[in-house]
Parts: C-alpha cells; sequence; structure tokens
C-alpha cells in the first residue's frame, strides 16, 4: 500500500511566498502604471487595477484547485490536454477577430482569453510525458523528431495567429532538452544560429576598409571555416587537420586581401566562398579515409551554416514584416526611428532613468502618468517599476524573479520521476524566457516582440497561464514522497 504526505506538509511553501511577493508587487505595479490623477478606487472594476484583482483572486482559486487535484492525474492527461490546446490553437486562427493584427484573441462574453498562453503548460505536460516513457532517449533520432515535432507544432500554429512573440517562447523547450541529454553541437548550432543573423544583418552594407567587401558576410564565413576547424580539434584531437585548416584560411585570405586592397579590388567574400568549399571537401576526404563520421558531420555543419546564413538573409528582407524589420533594425542600432518603432523603447528607458536610485514613489512617476509609454501596463510595466521604485526597486524585483528561478531548478533536480523533473525545467525555461525577453526589450537589448513580464503584467491570460504552469509544478512536487506501508 502506498501512502502519501499530508499535500500541505508536502509543498514547496517557500515558492509559495516567492509568487505571492511577485504577483503583489505585479499588481502594484498595475496600479501605478494604470493611474489617472484623482483616482484612487483601485479596487473598482472598470478600472485595469480593479480587473487585475479579480484576475489575481481567480489565479488563486484556480491555484488551490490544482493543488487537490490527484499529480498523477496530470502525468495520465498529458497527451488529451495538449490536443484539446491544439485543437484550440488551430480554431482560434479561423474565429478570433483581428486585434492589432493578430488573431490570437478569442472573446468569450467580457472575457478575453489567449489560447497560446494556456498552450505553454500543455506542451510541457506533453514533453514531460513523451519523455517519461518507457526506453526513452534523445538520442534516438526518432524521439528527437517526435520532440521536435510537440514543440513546433504549436509554435507554428501560434505564427499563424500572427502572434511571433509567443510563438518564440516555445523556444525555451530546447533548454530542457540539452538538460536531458541533447548533444551540445545542437545547443551550440543554436547560438551560432543567432550570431550569423545578428552579424550578417547588421554588417550587411558595411564594408572591409576600400574593398567592396561585406563585412557581415565577410566576418560570418570566416567564423563559419573557424568553428569548423575548432570541431575537429574537440571531437578528434588531431592537429593536422586543424593546422592545415587554419593556415589555408588565414594565407589565402591574408594575401586576397593585399591583392583587393592594393591592386585588383573585389569582393573577399568569393574567395570564402572557394575556402568553404574546399574545406567541406577536405573534411569529405578525411571522412572517407580514414572512415570517421565526425568529419562528415562537421562538413554538413559548415555547409548548413553557409545556407543559414543566406536564408537568413532572406528571411529577413522577404519574410519578416516592414515593422518587424524595423524593430530588430533599431536594436542593432542601424535605425533609430524614435518617433516609431523605437518610440516605445526610448520612452521606456527615459522612464526607468528618471526612476534615479531610490524613484519617484508609487504613484508619483510623470512618464507613466502621463502615458508617455506605450503599453506600460503590459509589455513595458518594467519601466513602471523603474520609474516608481527606481534602481534599488528594479534589483529587488530581479532579485525575487532571480530566488523563483533558481528554486524551480533545485525543485526540479529532487523530482524522483523524469516526469516531475523535465516538467520543472521546462517552467523555469519558459519564465526564464520571459523574463530574459521582456528586460531586455524594455531596456532596449532585445527586438520588442510583445511578451508579458510573468505576474507583472496587466492581463488574465497571462496571469492564469503562469499560474497554472507553476502550480501543475508544485502539485507533482508534493507527491514525489510515497512510501510504501
Amino acid at each position: 500500500m502506498i501512502k502519501r504526505d499530508s499535500i500541505w506538509k508536502s509543498l514547496d511553501w517557500f515558492t509559495i511566498v516567492v509568487y505571492l511577493l511577485l504577483i503583489t508587487c505585479g499588481w502594484f505595479s498595475v496600479c501605478g502604471a494604470s493611474y489617472d490623477y484623482g483616482d484612487r478606487d483601485f479596487l473598482d472594476f472598470s478600472t485595469r487595477a480593479g480587473k487585475q484583482f479579480v484576475w489575481i483572486i481567480c489565479s488563486f482559486g484556480l491555484g488551490f484547485v490544482l493543488l487537490m487535484l490527484d499529480d498523477t492525474l496530470y502525468d495520465m492527461f498529458s497527451y488529451i490536454v495538449y490536443i484539446l490546446l491544439i485543437l484550440l490553437l488551430v480554431v482560434t486562427i479561423f474565429i478570433a477577430p483581428d486585434t492589432k493584427g493578430s488573431r490570437s484573441w478569442l472573446i468569450l462574453g467580457p472575457v478575453s482569453l489567449q489560447p497560446a498562453e494556456f498552450a505553454k503548460f500543455a506542451t510541457a505536460l506533453a514533453l514531460a510525458k513523451f519523455m517519461n516513457s518507457y526506453s526513452f532517449t534523445i538520442k534516438n533520432w526518432k524521439n528527437a523528431l517526435m520532440l521536435a515535432f510537440l514543440i513546433l507544432f504549436p509554435m507554428l500554429l501560434i505564427v499563424m495567429q500572427r502572434e511571433t512573440g509567443s510563438a518564440l517562447v516555445f523556444l525555451a523547450f530546447f533548454l530542457v532538452l540539452y538538460r536531458e541529454g541533447m548533444p551540445g553541437v545542437v545547443l551550440f548550432a543554436g547560438i551560432c544560429a543567432v550570431a550569423y543573423f545578428i552579424i550578417g544583418i547588421r554588417f550587411a552594407e558595411v564594408n572591409i576598409a576600400d574593398t567592396p567587401t561585406p563585412i557581415g558576410a565577410f566576418t560570418v564565413l570566416l567564423l563559419i571555416l573557424l568553428f569548423a576547424a575548432g570541431m575537429v580539434w574537440v571531437y578528434m584531437k588531431k592537429w593536422k587537420p586543424v593546422r592545415n585548416m587554419l593556415i589555408g584560411t588565414a594565407g589565402t585570405l591574408l594575401v586576397a586581401f593585399v591583392v583587393s586592397e592594393y591592386i585588383v579590388p573585389f569582393n573577399l567574400v568569393w574567395v570564402e566562398w572557394g575556402l568553404c568549399a574546399l574545406a567541406i571537401g577536405y573534411l569529405l576526404y578525411l571522412a572517407l579515409s580514414e572512415r570517421h563520421l565526425s568529419y562528415l558531420l562537421v562538413g554538413l555543419f559548415a555547409l548548413g551554416s553557409i545556407a543559414f546564413l543566406y536564408s537568413g538573409d532572406y528571411f529577413f528582407n522577404k519574410v519578416l514584416e516592414p515593422h518587424q524589420q524595423i524593430r530588430i533594425k533599431v536594436v542593432l542600432g542601424m535605425e533609430e526611428d524614435l518617433a516609431g518603432a523605437g518610440y516605445n523603447v526610448n520612452q521606456s528607458k527615459i522612464a526607468i532613468g528618471s526612476g534615479g536610485l531610490l524613484g519617484k514613489g508609487f504613484l508619483n512617476g510623470t512618464q507613466t502618468k502621463l502615458k508617455y509609454v506605450p503599453e506600460q501596463d503590459t509589455d513595458f510595466i518594467f519601466c513602471t517599476v523603474g520609474e516608481e521604485e527606481g534602481f534599488v526597486g528594479s534589483a529587488l524585483v530581479l532579485l525575487l524573479f532571480l530566488t523563483l528561478i533558481l528554486r524551480l531548478i533545485f525543485v526540479a533536480e529532487r523530482q524522483t520521476s523524469t516526469f516531475g523533473r523535465v516538467y520543472g525545467y521546462s517552467v523555469m525555461s519558459i519564465f526564464l524566457f520571459h523574463l530574459f525577453i521582456n528586460i531586455g526589450m524594455v531596456l532596449g537589448l532585445t527586438p520588442v516582440i510583445g511578451i508579458p513580464l510573468p505576474f507583472f503584467s496587466y492581463g488574465g491570460s497571462s496571469l492564469w497561464g503562469f499560474t497554472i504552469l507553476l502550480f501543475i509544478f508544485l502539485r507533482i512536487d508534493a507527491g514525489r514522497n510515497r512510501r510504501l506501508v
């Protein structure tokens, strides 16, 4: 017979206290961001603060219900929940009204809900269920494809709703896969892709010295050659092929630069194409002669990197909407556009900077009270914290979030089942992604993609979504200690 400890004894109360602190600070921030001079009735349900208070009370009730359910139900019904949310995402594409260019909100009488927020916990449950299956190994290519499908399918549906920001959040699940044994080269490839895209776009129209060579493409192709040589050393530990690749690349480019600079100007990227072709051919020769697959995989990495470079350029110029291109250009310093795409970020920086060390005090912020910052109670709510509470208050809020992230890692690691551990890391990854991107876009460090700050941004869907994510994990954790009697 299996005996379970009382759920109230097994609950991780530390995490619940942090949750309550964050949700309380979030409500006061909504009060400050939505406050109009002379109106201090924050519990008036016709105001944003009043409505957020209702959402908070409802989230407490929702959290209580989730804790009262048997933790085995979450494992048992994971796939059903995932399928239902997928169907809801599909329905949303066709019946949701156009709201600020996206079709992601369902209108249910006086209430508007965004299914994409709830798809996060459904996907986390499905991943945990699949990875908890008997004899699962992430190195099996069929399993890897299934994991990719579980993550990318809802992501694609959300993109079809024209809600790119919410879709990008699902990339956080790949951090979970890395924790569960995904080869580090996959994560390295993702980091390389980001670097290739940023460098390729940022310096696409900047030339090297007096040559017609764009710095962007030249730098990315040079990185591909260097990374290929580095990967040969990491995986093969053989100096000779690495030496041949490095000396060949450096010597050829040096000669080509001298010729282009002082004799006949030409695009050095052409030379790099030839070097990349020779490097890939050399790696193929080594793979056949030494009968070692790693050389071939490095060659495929180089080939895929080149393809990504030029497909990334096509994606930026042909696929992204003009307003999305402008946002990226503003972040990369290619344009300012303070009256357009850069307006939100610029006003947000002014609001945060005006708060100084200790802030102007609750309800005393001028930038936010005069509504200079668009979306200041949703996506840009952190600027209200910065203006009213200053550097100290902002640091304390970030410290609270850091505490939550570290605690989630600790709780995830103490799980006795793969299901609990994978779900826990999924929750942590989603919170981390939201925190990093939201704070980054408020400070102008990341593009404005419109995702909320957990427990702070106004809105019932996001608050409920984060509450469901967290409290399901708390219930799973509370049921980890079962003992036979």
